[in-house]
């Protein structure tokens, strides 16, 4: 299927603003594609089966002048910079004006109905996925600020989490295992501790003034909570943050739990303030608070990392530790193919990151390919952040064992120590929203390469995938937790209503309900009483499924794009704020094409909901391309 889709999916899947088709020179074919070129019929009948409006012809038909006057290349040069949605047009094919043979007829709005059935008949047939269907999927690319794929010059990659995913409870687990060596010979009482991925999840927050860790809603406040191991009554979390917000500028208070890396610190640090609450830490140790000790246990981790012996292991035996991805490697190889230079900036040194590329990519690319003929640029201990933000001293890797010279430009096709994104745009003559940035951290990855840069960016967060499949799974539970909130609310607004007319009633003013005017005194307050019940009843039914929501991904927290039934997480509004996309997987590109277009959805506003009161119609939301009802 994917050499019939090669010279297809221009017309049916990712197409922007601008209409775009495409001719691949002859030189550049890929052995296993047939090129297709696409032209209009004059005929739009919808009953013929076989007068289609969308015709194909053999490239190799074209004649190389036509190739050169039919289509052209939009580059800084043309008179339009930018489509109507304000994003750059650089690399689409538009066709030139004086265009022969091919004609429309009828309004623009039949056609385009009529290309699009064609085009979706088309995918069907061959297999391929539309371009919306991929959005409601574990699988999907998400979209937060509208991104035209074909205006990328460059992609540039992490690589640990990110091209590399490693099985969490193999690499988290050893990762534990060696903070508490560490802290053992430290001093520390570490016995009888196990590492538990369920305690934590992404985008909690370590409050280390309080040895908590807490999930925080988009605004701050906080939701839920955990002191050690042991979750905070409703009741004990508003005590103590019912008047503060979760600010992560304050970094001597919180940390965000940006990545996945974070999960054997968090799980030790928790564990040791139970440790701490039962005094059982040597004196000898010094006078430790909570903040003292996130301390220790961050330099025990730290240790385990710089003195190499976690990253040994590793290398030494990678089948244990990563989850092999057969797909990633041709989703690079369909980008660099169609014209991205591909850039690798990882922080791993040269060793690690030789070694698990070549474990991870080589036994999947074609022809004797190895993982360094894909990217245009390598730039190994990198120091991100700090690569974004500042310039270091650029070495540059000249053997296969790792040993380096002094560099002070780097080139195209190099292998790089050090150096800064700055460098990278110089010596690429690239820079800003022309580069796509992918990475699993929000603060080094996302967030710097867009507030210093302001690259385009990607998140890869592979819990998605569990996250969609447990939302499909609660889907009843949430269903039922709505319907009972929904009753509460109609139950509620008769119990204000009659309140309210008592009220009036009391202060001899006059009645403007109809149950103050109908009902006398005592069946007023028999009613009041028996709604106030039935919403007391009804409390008592709601607070444990709301306790209960998210369990299906994780018991304790919920999920992680959500705090609450219907709001956002602060996890989600950083990705939401510093993402332009995210997904779950790099291989995820392959469903796609490196020509994608794209589009944010709409944001739905407070007021939204109140707009509509008309009977149901469906309508076509142009945003996401799904179906809603009015």
């Amino acid at each position: 299927m994917r050499s019939m889709a090669a010279g297809l999916l221009p017309v049916g899947m990712g197409v922007g603003p601008v209409v775009s088709m495409m001719v691949v020179p002859k030189s550049n074919l890929r052995p296993w594609y047939q090129p297709l070129v696409f032209t209009l019929h004059p005929s739009l009948s919808h009953n013929n089966s076989t007068n289609r409006s969308l015709r194909r012809c053999n490239a190799n038909s074209l004649s190389s002048e036509a190739e050169g006057d039919v289509f052209s290349v939009i580059t800084s040069s043309n008179r339009s910079q930018v489509d109507y949605l304000g994003q750059s047009t650089k690399g689409d094919l538009n066709l030139n004006s004086g265009l022969n043979g091919a004609t429309l007829e009828g309004p623009i709005q039949e056609v385009a109905k009529a290309e699009a059935q064609e085009a979706e008949h088309l995918l069907q047939q061959l297999g391929i996925g539309g371009p919306f269907s991929t959005r409601h999927s574990p699988r999907g690319i998400f979209c937060s600020r509208t991104l035209n794929l074909r205006s990328i010059s460059a992609i540039g990659y992490d690589m640990d989490y990110t091209l590399m995913h490693y099985n969490v409870m193999a690499w988290e687990g050893r990762a534990y295992d060696y903070c508490m060596d560490n802290l053992k010979n430290m001093g520390f009482p570490v016995d009888g501790l196990a590492f538990d991925p369920e305690l934590v999840i992404r985008g909690l927050v370590i409050d280390k003034e309080k040895g908590n860790l807490v999930k925080a809603d988009r605004f701050g406040y906080v939701k839920r909570a955990m002191h050690g191991t042991s979750m905070l009554s409703t009741r004990e979390m508003s005590e103590i943050y019912g008047r503060e917000l979760v600010d992560l500028r304050k970094e001597s208070r919180w940390v965000f739990l940006n990545t996945l890396f974070s999960v054997s610190e968090a799980v030790a640090y928790m564990q040791m303030v139970d440790r701490l609450d039962e005094g059982i830490i040597a004196a000898e140790l010094g006078p430790l608070d909570y903040k003292g000790l996130y301390k220790a246990v961050g330099k025990a981790l730290f240790t385990a990392h710089v003195e190499g012996q976690l990253k040994t292991e590793i290398m030494s035996k990678p089948e244990l530790f990563v989850e092999l991805d057969p797909e990633l490697p041709l989703a690079l190889l369909d980008q660099k193919e169609a014209g991205k230079r591909l850039l690798l900036i990882t922080n791993s040194d040269y060793h690690y990151t030789n070694k698990m590329m070549q474990h991870s990519f080589n036994r999947f690319l074609p022809n004797d390919m190895s993982w360094r003929d894909l990217f245009d640029m390598v730039i190994v201990s990198a120091r991100k952040p700090e690569f974004f933000q500042m310039s270091h001293p650029l070495y540059e890797v000249v053997t296969g064992e790792g040993l380096m010279r002094p560099c002070f430009k780097a080139s195209p096709g190099g292998l790089y120590s050090g150096g800064s994104a700055q460098m990278v745009e110089s010596s690429l003559g690239i820079h800003g929203d022309e580069i796509l940035y992918v990475g699993d951290h929000i603060y080094t990855d996302v967030s710097q390469s867009k507030v210093h840069l302001r690259w385009r960016t990607a998140l890869i967060c592979r819990e998605l995938e569990e996250e969609y499949s447990a939302l499909i799974r609660s889907q009843g539970h949430r269903a039922l937790l709505v319907e009972l909130i929904s009753q509460k609310e109609v139950v509620g607004g008769l119990f204000n209503q009659l309140r309210l007319a008592l009220q009036r009633r009391t202060m001899d003013r006059p009645a403007q309900t109809l149950a103050a005017t109908n009902m006398d005194d005592k069946e007023l307050t028999e009613s009041i009483q028996k709604l106030l019940i039935v919403m007391q009843k009804l409390d008592e039914k709601i607070a444990p499924m709301l306790e209960a929501d998210g369990e299906h991904f994780n018991r304790r927290w919920g999920f992680i794009s959500r705090a609450g039934l219907w709001d956002k997480s602060h996890l989600m509004r950083q990705i939401e704020k510093y993402a332009d996309i995210y997904t779950s997987r790099v291989s995820n590109f392959l469903q796609y094409t490196p020509f994608m277009y794209f589009h944010a959805q709409e944001q739905s506003l407070a007021h939204d909901s109140y707009s509509f009161h008309g009977p149901r119609v469906d309508k076509l939301d142009e945003g996401n391309g799904n179906r809603y009802s009015l």
